[in-house]
C-alpha cells in the first residue's frame, strides 16, 4: 500500500471516530456488560453445586444477590452500553457526511469525472454509512475483549496458574485459526463488498434515468440482465461473507469446549485437596462465557477489512490531490470583511485570459482578452470544442485561470470564490431542476423570495402566464425537470439567476436543442428579461436574430 493511500485512509478513518470523551462510557458500560456475561455463569455454577452440600442459607446469601445483581446488571449495562456508544456513533456520522460533502464539492466539477456515478453514490452513501462501523464494532469489541478477557484469565490464574494458562492458550490457537481462515475465505469478499454494491447501484441508476432510451431500443431485456447480474454478483459475496462467520463461530464454539474440557481435566485431581467442588464447576464452565466475549474479536477484525475498504473508496474521492487547474479556497476565502471594489472600473476585465481542463496536455482558451460593462452584452461563438463552455466555468471559478480576469478591477483569484459565484451566475447548458414543484426550483436561488417575488422573476422571463395555467407556483417540473421543455427550463434557470441577484449573468448554449424559430425568440426573451444594469455574457454557436446588441468574440477551436 503507498503512503498516500494509507494517509487518505487513515484521514477518513480519522473523522469517523467520535470523540474519546463520547466514546468513553461506551467503552466502560460494555466492559461492565461482558464481566456481567462471564461472572453470572461462574456465580452461579458456584452457587448451584454449593447449594448441593447444602450449606446454611447465610452462606448462599451474597451468591444469591450477586446472581440476580449481574443477570440485572447485564441488561441494564448492554443497553447503557448500546445507548451511548451508538448515540456516539451516529452523531459522528453525520459529522462524517457533512465532511465528505464538502470535500466533494471542490471536487466536482473535474477531479472525479473518472468515477462513474454509481460509484460516486455507493461511496457517498454505503461507504460513509459503513464507516460507523469503526468506533462501533472495531475498537469498541476488541478492547472490551482484551479488557475483560485479561480480568478473566487472572481471576482463573487465582484457581490455578495452569488452568489460567491453558485457557490462554486455547484462546490464543482459536483466535489465530479463526481469523486465518476468515482471511482465507473471506479476505477478498470484503473487499469486493464496496465495489459489488456500487455495481448494482450503478445499473439501477442507469435503468432509472435512461429507461426512455433503453425501451427505444429495445435494450430493457439487456439492462435487466445487468441488474441481475450485478445483484447475484452482490449476493454471492454477502454469502461468502457469512459462511466465514459461521466457520469462524465454529472454530471458537469447539475451542471453547476443548478448553473446558481440558481445565476439566487439569483441576480433577486437585478436586478436594485445594480446589472446592464449587470452585472446580466455576472454573469449568468460565472458558465458556470468555469464549463468548472473545467471539467479538475476530468478527471485529472481518468488520474492520470492509470498514478499511470502504475508507479506501471514500478517501480516493476526497483525498486525492486536487488538480491545480481546480481552483480551492485560499487564504481570501477565511478573510472577513468586504471585498474592496471600485465601482468606476470595468465590471468584468479580462486579459490574456488561458484556461485548461484537469490532465489536458494544453489550453482549451488561451489570449482571450475583452471588457463588459453593466448593461452590455458580450456573444462568444465558435465551433464545438473551440473552448467556449470552459469559458464558462472559468468565469464562475469552476477552473482556474491564468492571465488576468477581473471583477470591478479586483483579480478573481485574489476573491474569495463564494464572493466571485455571488457576482457571475451560470445558466448552464442543461440546467438541473429538481423534480418538486416551480417554487422550490426558483427558492433554490433565494429562499427568502415571496411568491409575488417569484412570479414576477417568471413574468420576467415570459412564463408567467403558463406558470398560472399550470397552477402557479405550485407546478410540478418532473424529474431533472421531465414535464417542462428544454426553453423553458432555461427561462426558469434565467428566473432564478435574476432573483439571486447576479451582476454578470453567463448564458450558455441556451437555444441547444430548440429549432430556430424557437431559438431566436427564445434569445430575444432570455437578452431581454436581463436588467438593463446588468452584464450577459452569450455563449452560442448559431446565428444570432436581429435586435441583439452585442460585442462579439469568436473562439477558434485549439489545432491538434
Amino acid at each position: 500500500m503507498s503512503a498516500h493511500v494509507a494517509a487518505g485512509r487513515k484521514a477518513v478513518l480519522h473523522r469517523a471516530m467520535p470523540a474519546a470523551r463520547r466514546r468513553g462510557p461506551g467503552l466502560a458500560f460494555g466492559v461492565l456488560a461482558d464481566l456481567s456475561v462471564v461472572g453470572l455463569l461462574g456465580l452461579s455454577m458456584w452457587l448451584i453445586v454449593r447449594a448441593g452440600e447444602q450449606p446454611p442459607i447465610l452462606h448462599l446469601t451474597f451468591a444469591i444477590v450477586g446472581v440476580r445483581a449481574l443477570a440485572i446488571g447485564r441488561a441494564a449495562f448492554r443497553y447503557t452500553e448500546r445507548l451511548f456508544s451508538h448515540d456516539a456513533a451516529l452523531a459522528q456520522l453525520a459529522t462524517l457526511r457533512a465532511d465528505t460533502f464538502t470535500a466533494l464539492i471542490p471536487r466536482v466539477p473535474g477531479a472525479i469525472e473518472s468515477h462513474r456515478r454509481g460509484e460516486v453514490l455507493a461511496a457517498f452513501v454505503d461507504d460513509v454509512d459503513q464507516l460507523q462501523d469503526e468506533p462501533l464494532r472495531v475498537r469498541q469489541p476488541i478492547a472490551v475483549s482484551a479488557v475483560v478477557v485479561i480480568l478473566s484469565i487472572a481471576v482463573i490464574a487465582l484457581i490455578s496458574p495452569l488452568a489460567a494458562l491453558v485457557l490462554t492458550v486455547m484462546l490464543l490457537a482459536g483466535g489465530l485459526f479463526a481469523v486465518v481462515l476468515a482471511q482465507r475465505t473471506a479476505g477478498a469478499s470484503d473487499r469486493e463488498l464496496s465495489a459489488a454494491r456500487a455495481g448494482l447501484v450503478d445499473a439501477l441508476l442507469e435503468r432509472f434515468a435512461s429507461a426512455e432510451v433503453l425501451t427505444a431500443f429495445g435494450a430493457i431485456g439487456q439492462q435487466r440482465a445487468r441488474i441481475e447480474a450485478a445483484e447475484a454478483r452482490l449476493s454471492a459475496v454477502q454469502l461468502r461473507r457469512a459462511r466465514s462467520a459461521g466457520a469462524t463461530g465454529a472454530i471458537l464454539a469447539a475451542a471453547s469446549g476443548l478448553a473446558s474440557i481440558l481445565t476439566l481435566l487439569i483441576l480433577l485431581p486437585a478436586l478436594g485437596q485445594g480446589v472446592s467442588a464449587p470452585l472446580f464447576a466455576a472454573a469449568v464452565v468460565v472458558p465458556a462465557a470468555v469464549f463468548e466475549v472473545f467471539g467479538q474479536v475476530p468478527a471485529a477484525l472481518a468488520a474492520r477489512r470492509a470498514v478499511r475498504a470502504s475508507a479506501d473508496r471514500v478517501a480516493a474521492l476526497t483525498e486525492t490531490e486536487i488538480p491545480t487547474e481546480i481552483p480551492v479556497p485560499g487564504p481570501a476565502d477565511a478573510a472577513s470583511g468586504e471585498p474592496q471594489l471600485d465601482p468606476a472600473a470595468p465590471l468584468v476585465e479580462v486579459r490574456d485570459l488561458a484556461v485548461r481542463h484537469p490532465g489536458a496536455a494544453r489550453d482549451a482558451v488561451s489570449g482571450l482578452s475583452f471588457e463588459l460593462a453593466a448593461g452590455q452584452t458580450l456573444v462568444v461563438t465558435g465551433e464545438s470544442g473551440a473552448g467556449k463552455s470552459t469559458l464558462a466555468l472559468a468565469l464562475v471559478r469552476f477552473l482556474a485561470y491564468r492571465g488576468s480576469y477581473r471583477l470591478r478591477g479586483v483579480e478573481a483569484s485574489t476573491l474569495p470564490i463564494a464572493d466571485v459565484r455571488k457576482t457571475v451566475g451560470l445558466c448552464e447548458q442543461l440546467p438541473h431542476l429538481f423534480d418538486a414543484d416551480l417554487r422550490q426550483n426558483l427558492k433554490f436561488a433565494r429562499d427568502t423570495a415571496t411568491d409575488e417575488e417569484l412570479m414576477a422573476a417568471l413574468d420576467r422571463v415570459g412564463l408567467g402566464e403558463w406558470a398560472r395555467s399550470r397552477g402557479g407556483l405550485d407546478a410540478a417540473v418532473g424529474e431533472h425537470g421531465a414535464l417542462v421543455s428544454g426553453g423553458q427550463a432555461q427561462r426558469i434557470a434565467l428566473a432564478r439567476a435574476l432573483l439571486a441577484d447576479f451582476p454578470v449573468v453567463v448564458l450558455d448554449e441556451p437555444t441547444a436543442g430548440v429549432d430556430r424559430e424557437l431559438a431566436d425568440r427564445l434569445l430575444l426573451d432570455l437578452v431581454g428579461a436581463v436588467p438593463a444594469d446588468r452584464a450577459v455574457v452569450l455563449i452560442t454557436h448559431t446565428e444570432l436574430p436581429e435586435g441583439i446588441r452585442a460585442q462579439r468574440i469568436e473562439l477558434a477551436a485549439p489545432s491538434v
